[in-house]
């Protein structure tokens, strides 16, 4: 009995104690076994370094993040503004992006017959040509024979 309890005691004190981290230096960063390479001291001692380099190193790698967001931001609309230029969808944004369209345009014909073919209600809808509507370019007397006879042949 005295053993569960002396088993049950040392767990509730170690529950109770935070486990004890290493004390850092202001100005040093103390890297993970996993992430530093060997250490001056051995294999087992992690390797520190300055705190304002690993900083500079954040803040650079932080900037890098930010131009490969634009840079995608970018091409996606690149994208939006070449399948608009092909007039094909009503909704240019509907085509999902890619960035292999925006080099090949082959890529990109393919990628919008494909949607098309999948889903053809997204197709536009706008009307081309004569539509038998809107003002004529004929100023003339109007001669209802002569639409007769084009319509007829």
């Amino acid at each position: 009995m005295t053993e569960q309890t002396d088993e049950t005691e040392t767990a509730a004190q170690e529950a109770q104690e935070p486990p004890q981290e290493p004390a850092k230096n202001d100005t040093d960063v103390v890297l993970d076994a996993q992430d530093a390479p060997d250490g001056p001291d051995g294999p087992d001692e992690p390797e520190t370094f300055p705190r304002k380099v690993v900083e500079d190193l954040r803040r650079e790698n932080a900037k890098y993040r930010d131009r490969a967001k634009r840079a995608d931001d970018l091409g996606e609309r690149l994208q939006t503004q070449l399948v608009a230029a092909t007039g094909r969808l009503a909704d240019p944004t509907d085509l999902q992006y890619d960035e292999a369209h925006l080099d090949d345009e082959d890529a990109l014909s393919a990628a919008v017959d494909e949607l098309l073919s999948r889903k053809p209600h997204l197709a536009s809808r706008r009307p081309s040509g004569d539509v038998g509507q809107g003002a004529t370019g004929s100023g003339d007397t109007v001669d209802l024979a002569g639409i007769l006879r084009s319509r007829a042949g």
